[in-house]
């Protein structure tokens, strides 16, 4: 029986309290974070470009502005800035030891991210070694290791490719997932999914894996009524199972509804495993 639970988790805004652009290149290349994304926004609106692959393209523009070389080293060097919510860094570890605890053989946690932001920086990432696989935005270097142009963009819609091959064991992007596979061949059922996310980009990921049987949360900024009113209206429109601030310590809110989640996909893995183990018995009788 499929026995793998699949966290799957948003970056920006899920993780940390901020973009990881506002703690690495942007700095670097002297742009304020606000002015940036509103230069990003007001292209899209003018042109009707795509809003990653824009902001991906004047990045690169901003940093030759400056003679700043952008390179892959530079990205995952910069990634000791980010700063992370409460809890964050030592979560990961403690949430797959109380999965063993609690469940046993039962469930197998792997952890997942699929974001919009630059893998380069995400693999940087102090805690890049806990998650099985990263799916983001990359650019393509040439011979000298120079970022010329995007390579892969990620966008909200896009994500719910990488939630196929999650599901399908498919996570090589040169691998197809537009093939057949029967359900139950599946390594990753969607009903042992839980997608971790914080706002209204992730709702095509939410509606994907709720409407397959999986959960969701939506999690918010500690204090921040803003995006305490978006993930009400997320849970009000079941997009999610539950809403919390966004605190990955011991005891908050966020980590008890995981781990109920957690718990709640086990034991359906259990009751799968009897019932197919009763029937096989009581069918060849």
């Amino acid at each position: 029986m499929k026995s793998t639970i699949a966290l799957i988790y948003d970056f920006d805004g899920t993780l940390t309290p901020g973009s990881m652009q506002e703690y690495t290149i942007l700095p670097e290349i002297g742009v304020k974070p606000n002015s940036f994304w509103k230069e990003v926004n007001d292209e899209v609106k003018k042109t009707g470009a795509e809003s990653v692959m824009t902001y991906m393209r004047l990045t690169l523009k901003k940093a030759a502005e400056k003679d700043i070389p952008v390179t892959a080293e530079r990205f995952r060097s910069q990634a000791g800035k980010i700063r992370y919510f409460k809890g964050v860094p030592d979560f990961f570890k403690a949430i797959n030891r109380y999965s063993a605890k609690t469940n046993g053989r039962l469930s197998v946690l792997k952890h997942y991210i699929i974001s919009g932001g630059l893998k380069e920086i995400l693999v940087g990432t102090s805690i890049a070694k806990n998650f099985n696989n990263i799916f983001a935005c990359e650019y393509y270097y040439d011979e000298y290791g120079k970022a010329v142009f995007p390579k892969v963009i990620v966008n909200s819609t896009m994500k719910t490719q990488y939630i196929f091959r999650i599901n399908k064991g498919k996570e090589d992007p040169s691998e197809s997932i537009n093939e057949h596979m029967d359900e139950n061949k599946r390594p990753v059922p969607f009903k042992n999914m839980l997608y971790i996310g914080d706002g209204m980009t992730d709702v095509p990921s939410m509606a994907v894996i709720k409407k397959n049987g999986g959960r969701a949360i939506a999690v918010y900024k500690p204090k921040d009524t803003r995006e305490y009113r978006t993930c009400k209206e997320l849970l009000k429109a079941s997009r999610v199972d539950f809403i919390a601030e966004a605190d990955y310590r011991e005891g908050s809110h966020l980590v008890k509804y995981i781990k109920l989640i957690i718990d709640t996909m086990s034991a359906e893995i259990k009751y799968s495993e009897e019932l197919t183990a009763h029937k096989a018995k009581n069918s060849s009788r």
